[in-house]
């Protein structure tokens, strides 16, 4: 999600679904300041390294948003998708477009994500992929890796997605013992797929 910039005045806001079940459906996006949907060709290139994995999948989108992650997680096979926004307005148009596209298998929750962390999962459940794409600028990616350790949230192969600004010092993905699987920068955003554990000394 993050919150970055905001939609030109006038133009409707919009985001795409641009693949799986529900591909080229158009949802509305609420306006509230600076939401930063992830860029199409930035979350093409996610879902195609996901895709396999995605199919029954438990998906957690923290920090939603427009919501533009995890419906397209859901769209493309997730079997559980929890979608966390803390803002009211978003988090009623997330629930808006769920009903609109029939999403039983998508859950909106209305919480602060970083709040959110420090209980344990609902129903004791680890996530299979949870996505990170927070506000940016504003620190959250390192505590939000440490929480999702800490309280059970993911299991030994789990994957973590995060979004953060290009310029940001990734110093603390080594040192919470994270391994890079995927990388790409796209404008001000590097995307970013994460493992735990270190890499295959092979590599």
């Amino acid at each position: 999600m993050g919150r970055s910039r905001r939609t030109p005045a006038g133009r409707p806001a919009r985001i795409r679904i641009i693949g799986g079940a529900w591909r080229r459906r158009w949802l509305p996006v609420p306006g509230v300041g600076g939401l930063r949907p992830t860029a199409d060709a930035l979350r093409e290139t996610l879902f195609n390294w996901l895709q396999p994995q995605l199919p029954g999948a438990r998906v957690l989108d923290l920090f939603a948003g427009t919501g533009a992650l995890g419906l397209e997680a859901a769209s493309r096979g997730a079997d559980t998708v929890l979608l966390v926004e803390r803002d009211a307005r978003a988090a009623a148009q997330l629930q808006a477009n769920c009903e609109s596209l029939g999403a039983g298998q998508v859950t909106v929750r209305r919480d602060d994500a970083r709040r959110m962390l420090g209980e344990s999962p609902p129903d004791g459940l680890a996530f299979d992929l949870v996505l990170v794409d927070p506000p940016f600028g504003k620190g959250h990616v390192p505590p939000v890796l440490e929480a999702l350790l800490a309280r059970g949230w993911l299991h030994a192969d789990s994957q973590v997605y995060v979004e953060i600004e290009a310029e940001a010092d990734l110093a603390f993905i080594a040192a919470g013992g994270w391994q890079v699987e995927r990388e790409r920068q796209g404008g001000q955003a590097r995307a970013l797929l994460l493992a735990q554990g270190v890499p295959d000394a092979r590599a």
